[in-house]
């Protein structure tokens, strides 16, 4: 046995999975343990977020930790090695674990001030100790092979200020060269990885960006000078120019030190694509009714006190999903999805009912498998448990797939309706809005009455004008009458 097959048997590699369903990255939120912790099979060593959910992952291993590969804040593609597991660890001593990758803002600080003694991290390398020499770059047509010192004209002009004027002769300022100073020996521009993901997140190209950073390495605030054009130095020969006001004087608001910029991932992400796919692939329609509900506000408080719903959440909403569901069993035609690749309707006898949740990492849509085999109790009790999972920030992958139709209650905002956009892959969407008190027309008088809006949108591949209102209508029936959850359920 060889020795590197030896140290691949001792040092286990565990690889992010794909714990959805064609995944292809997650972001690590948190590490549960560091090197040196013995760990054991099926531990939970970290938690990650993907593009749907938050999942913790366990280790299928036993042994000591012997490298993270990548800090908290890493968004890391499926299949890439994040822990390493020494599961020998009475071996003999491991070696020395690689430089842990961090995300752009923990790398921040060690790029400002790299230590002395060792060189800057480069794409694709680890640290190395620094010599009283270093080797040549490989010189390239019309570059100079060893980078000459920036001038103080020149760092001057980098930083947005005045030059002063040089008391003696200085060394000629490197000229900026396509492809030329800060460019690696295979053409790349040099830069940190972090500093990569931040060009790449802001849209600006590294080779055409001046580096400042020592060795003509790209920093931070090159990439960030970029990407504001309004900020960008003054050319060389304004130099002589007298300091412009500040803009406090002027009364000129600087626009981009006033905005934060966040980089759009995980949830959110997935959640933007997911509504533009479906805005522009669907045929919507959204249709609207307004209800007296003043009976089932009623049943929700009797249900509250009844014996069978105790410990339950019972609310209105709770009521609003069994309507939806009495109803979609009159109309079975509306449960079904469009099938573009075989050019099929899929009708479906089961109804996945999903429930738009916000969260701190954005819109979710958990869906209670087969909702409409479940009783009241049932469904209460599994509505309840979904919002509480997914507030936690704990709704598993698995429940957030094979929805089928799905309800937003914008009334908790204060919303009247709003027109609500289907999630892919189902055929309808229900708002339910706010209930409020309302003069309305009851058995001939004006009276006080509790009403709420309802909006229903539905692929008009599948459903017709036709189909969707009836489906609305008896919706805004069963919650006008709820007895009809006993005549017609």
């Amino acid at each position: 046995m060889t020795a590197s097959t030896a140290n691949a048997q001792r040092f286990r590699e565990f690889k992010m999975p794909d714990v959805g369903e064609g995944l292809t990255e997650a972001e690590i939120l948190k590490w549960y343990v560091k090197p040196g912790d013995t760990v054991t099979d099926g531990q939970v060593v970290c938690e990650v977020e993907t593009a749907k959910a938050a999942v913790e992952l366990p280790i299928p291993y036993d042994g000591v930790v012997h490298e993270l590969t990548f800090g908290e804040g890493v968004t890391v593609d499926v299949g890439t090695a994040i822990i390493s597991v020494d599961t020998d660890p009475g071996a003999g001593p491991a070696p020395a674990p690689a430089t842990v990758q961090t995300p752009p803002e923990a790398a921040k600080a060690e790029e400002e001030a790299e230590p002395q003694g060792r060189q800057a991290v480069l794409v694709g390398y680890g640290a190395a100790p620094s010599s009283t020499k270093r080797r040549a770059r490989k010189p390239q047509a019309g570059v100079p092979a060893q980078p000459e010192p920036v001038s103080a004209a020149l760092q001057a002009e980098l930083n947005g200020r005045t030059a002063p004027a040089p008391a003696a002769p200085v060394t000629p300022a490197v000229t900026p060269v396509a492809n030329g100073a800060g460019v690696g020996a295979v053409g790349r521009p040099l830069a940190k990885p972090p500093v990569r993901k931040l060009a790449k997140d802001l849209g600006i190209d590294l080779a055409t960006i001046v580096p400042s950073g020592p060795d003509g390495i790209i920093t931070r605030e090159d990439v960030h000078a970029a990407a504001a054009p309004a900020a960008a130095p003054a050319p060389a020969a304004a130099a002589a120019v007298p300091t412009p006001v500040a803009p406090a004087e002027t009364g000129v608001v600087n626009a981009a030190a006033r905005e934060r910029r966040v980089p759009v991932k995980g949830v959110r992400k997935a959640t933007a694509q997911a509504m533009v796919s479906s805005a522009f692939t669907a045929p919507h329609v959204t249709e609207f009714i307004t209800v007296d509900v003043t009976r089932t506000m009623k049943l929700v408080q009797e249900l509250k006190q009844d014996p069978d719903m105790a410990g339950l959440r019972v609310n209105p909403l709770l009521l609003v999903a069994r309507a939806f569901l009495v109803a979609i069993k009159r109309h079975p035609e509306v449960n079904a999805s469009w099938d573009e690749a075989q050019q099929e309707i899929v009708y479906k006898d089961y109804v996945n009912l999903g429930i738009a949740a916000a969260t701190p990492r954005g819109l979710i849509v958990p869906n209670i498998k087969d909702a409409g085999a479940k009783t009241l109790p049932q469904l209460a009790e599994e509505l309840g448990d979904l919002v509480a999972t997914a507030r936690e920030g704990k709704t598993s992958p698995a429940a957030m797939t094979g929805g089928t139709v799905t309800i937003t209650n914008v009334g908790v905002f204060g919303v009247d309706t709003g027109t609500p956009i289907l999630n892919p892959g189902e055929s309808a969407i229900l708002a339910f809005g706010a209930v409020k008190l309302q003069p309305w027309v009851h058995k001939g008088k004006v009276k006080a009455r509790q009403v709420t809006t309802l909006a229903l949108s539905f692929d008009h591949r599948l459903i017709d004008g036709e189909l969707g209102s009836k489906l609305l209508a008896d919706i805004a029936a069963v919650l006008e009458r709820p007895k009809r959850l006993i005549t017609w359920g």
